[in-house]
């Protein structure tokens, strides 16, 4: 049974069979760029009524102003950060592998070969080009969730461009961006299961989330909390959030929960999965950076953020996101930033 449903999901997207495989052999190992650094993931989960499908802010604690409203405002001035970069020559960022559309590679691309390329790679190669007048002037590293803070800390990259949520959680250890994408969490299942999204038809269901992941934080402060129905059983986090779905592939969970724009490309992968119920949080990805005495790096995307909502951003959706998000999606268009007020 498992293995006929694994060989029906993996007639999905082209080289999405070789990537599963992969993954199901090497679940817990990280994958190396060419240039160094970790296999990247990203996950997100909580369960409750489908009905609460209300935007709410996910977050572990409470902010007195919201998270993505805390980056400071643009400029286009240097400083020690961006001088730093430039007499290196080259950016290194930390980013993700294996998210397809946001950033992986496509096998079936033979134009691309080995090249990184999706939504927030598209975004990467605008802050090169911006502070380095080199799109390409890049260094990649994949980055697993679990490790995307100490990364950015240990000083192994100058910033994490990696579907990643901004939270009060984290801006005590990095600082972020404005934000640059809203979505939301959502569960994905099987298409023939009875799941009907965050709600009651998740009860006795293992659901798999990523390590570290805005999603897990959210299903264990349901279940502290009550939200989650009772039965439902939250299974042992894995490194990468793909590895979710190859759990649900070969029959080791049942559902994921995880921010809808990644659940979304990972239904574009495999059609034997499908997105259950809406969206029922709301969140924000921002590009994070190291905290410091100096804020020039970050001062300075927020600049480039400004001038690539205007340009770039539509661009790079209607290329990666349209196809599986779709025209109406209230990810369309770029949340307006609101930058940390003087004090």
């Amino acid at each position: 049974m498992i293995g006929r449903r694994l060989r029906a999901s993996l007639r999905g997207w082209g080289g999405v069979g070789a990537m599963a495989a992969a993954c199901a052999i090497t679940l817990v190992l990280a994958l190396l760029l060419p240039l160094g650094g970790a296999r990247g993931q990203d996950g997100t989960t909580d369960v409750g009524g489908q009905g609460v499908a209300r935007g709410t802010q996910a977050r572990a604690k409470k902010c007195v102003v919201d998270p993505q409203d805390r980056s400071p405002a643009p400029s286009g001035a240097d400083g020690p950060t961006i001088d730093a970069i430039k007499s290196r020559g080259r950016l290194i960022v930390g980013v993700d592998q294996n998210s397809y559309r946001w950033g992986y590679r496509d096998p079936n691309n033979l134009k691309s070969g080995s090249d990184l390329e999706g939504f927030d790679i598209d975004l990467v190669h605008a802050i090169a080009e911006d502070i380095l007048g080199d799109p390409k002037a890049v260094q990649f590293r994949a980055v697993p969730t679990a490790r995307r803070v100490e990364a950015i800390q240990k000083g192994e990259v100058d910033m994490v461009v990696r579907t990643m949520t901004i939270t009060c959680k984290r801006l005590d250890d990095v600082v972020f961006s404005a934000p640059y994408f809203q979505t939301g969490q959502q569960v994905l299942a099987p298409t023939a299961s009875k799941i009907t999204g965050r709600d009651e038809s998740l009860a006795g269901k293992r659901i798999c989330t990523a390590a570290s992941s805005t999603a897990n934080e959210q299903l264990v402060e349901d279940r502290r909390k009550g939200r989650l129905v009772s039965s439902a059983k939250i299974i042992k986090p894995v490194p990468n959030q793909l590895d979710c779905l190859v759990r649900l592939q070969l029959g080791l969970a049942d559902a994921v929960v995880t921010d809808g724009a990644l659940a979304a490309s990972q239904a574009a992968q495999d059609p034997t999965v499908q997105l259950k119920g809406g969206t029922f949080t709301t969140e924000y990805y921002g590009v994070a950076m190291k905290k410091g005495p100096d804020d020039d790096l970050v001062r300075r995307v927020n600049k480039i953020l400004a001038d690539y909502r205007e340009s770039g951003w539509g661009r790079s959706y209607d290329k990666w996101l349209a196809p599986t998000l779709g025209e109406k999606s209230p990810s369309r268009t770029p949340p307006v930033p609101h930058y940390k007020q003087p004090t």
